[in-house]
């Protein structure tokens, strides 16, 4: 075991752009578990964009992590020592044990992995949140029907690859946006959705309207900006848009407003 625990704890919380200089690195001893809880040693840790939102003292769907604390990430560890009768020592566990290497537990809030099943690290992607995210937002948001249109963004990320197949399995048309020609190659030929568009290379909103002839039955909206205000002038009528994530605002300290709003109200149009 390693001689000192390692923990990356915020500092201050950021202004635009988040900096090295807004956390802090705290060396400790590891922590032994009292009655009722678990040492765990965090052997995965997912970076997840709503870490950005956590670091604001803003209202959200989520308490922000306070000054000096170590900041908030979903972990799979493994249990080293136990004082709780329904963990063992080399049990491999889900849990937010957040940015450390060792972590106490009281066991309520972990889930075990079971390594038969899958490689560990899917436990943070799409066996994991990422995974149930694309799932209930889709299917229970955006309530696709088979020829239908769905277009993703950030089409190539843990949320936006499930959500293109599971479109895709569910005899839509689906469409993904992406950065970069090497991420939109893959959402087509790995993932395979029918088209991908790289928001990079210019006039998005020609690229996306020949991608969509048909138009927009259902947007699954992980980046918001200039993409999401694009999208809104080629939805269908009762269109749906799952929101799921804002990452293109989260470090502007300048939230510009929707021109294409309207879109919203002519086609009645629902956004959850």
């Amino acid at each position: 075991m390693n001689a000192s625990n390692i923990q990356v704890c915020l500092a201050r919380r950021p202004a635009g752009w988040v900096r090295e200089s807004d956390f802090n690195i705290v060396r400790s001893e590891i922590p032994q578990p009292g009655e009722g809880q678990v040492l765990l040693k965090n052997l995965y840790l997912s970076l997840d964009p709503y870490m950005r939102l956590r670091m604001d003292d803003a209202k959200s769907y989520a308490p922000p992590v306070e000054i000096g604390a170590v900041m908030v990430g979903g972990t799979v560890s493994e249990v080293v020592e136990s004082r709780n009768a329904d963990f063992r020592p080399g049990d491999i566990v889900f849990g937010m044990m957040g940015w450390q290497l060792y972590g106490l537990s009281d066991g309520k809030m972990l889930r075990r992995v079971d390594p038969a099943l899958a490689p560990i690290s899917t436990a943070l992607g799409v066996l994991g949140m990422p995974g149930v995210t694309a799932w209930v937002g889709l299917l229970d948001f955006g309530a696709p029907k088979p020829g239908e249109t769905v277009v993703v963004s950030a089409a190539s990320g843990a949320v936006g690859s499930v959500v293109g197949q599971i479109a895709k399995l569910k005899g839509c048309r689906a469409v993904g946006i992406a950065g970069g020609a090497a991420k939109c190659e893959y959402v087509t030929r790995e993932l395979g959705l029918d088209a991908c568009i790289d928001y990079r290379s210019g006039d998005l909103h020609a690229q996306l309207a020949a991608a969509c002839p048909q138009g927009v039955d259902v947007y699954f909206d992980n980046v918001g900006g200039e993409i999401l205000d694009t999208i809104l002038r080629l939805l269908n009528p009762f269109a749906r848009i799952p929101l799921c994530g804002l990452i293109s605002q989260y470090n502007e300290t300048d939230k510009s407003s929707l021109k294409n709003i309207r879109a919203l109200l002519v086609n009645r149009v629902r956004m959850q």
